[in-house]
């Protein structure tokens, strides 16, 4: 039986393809063609494949959106630290000088 690959492989050619594939033979190109199972590729299906699917492109949608909100809180807190840390290195310094300006009117 001929199928769109070429005639099915004999036995001792099928081993030809790996992880359960099936072998086909070009006889126009006097060469071998595998049919891989799901979730494997190669021209031999030698390489496993590790796909992550999501069933919908809803379930897409709202993980790009939950990344997007998450990653915008992560700038609105690191502007809210910088700020605050910010006050807090010239607190000091407007302590400091308020002191020395107080100081230079008593000795006056």
């Amino acid at each position: 039986m001929m199928a769109e690959h070429g005639n099915p492989c004999d036995a001792q050619d099928a081993t030809y393809c790996l992880n359960g594939a099936s072998c086909y033979e070009l006889s126009s190109m006097k060469a071998f063609s595998c049919v891989c199972r799901e979730n494997y590729k190669g021209s031999r299906c030698e390489l496993y494949e590790l796909l992550a699917q999501s069933p919908d492109e809803q379930d897409r949608g709202l993980l790009a959106a939950v990344v997007i909100v998450g990653v915008l809180i992560l700038v609105v807190l690191a502007v809210i630290i910088y700020y605050v840390v910010r006050m807090l290195m010239l607190k000091p310094n407007n302590q400091n000088n308020r002191n020395s300006r107080e100081k230079k009117r008593m000795n006056v």
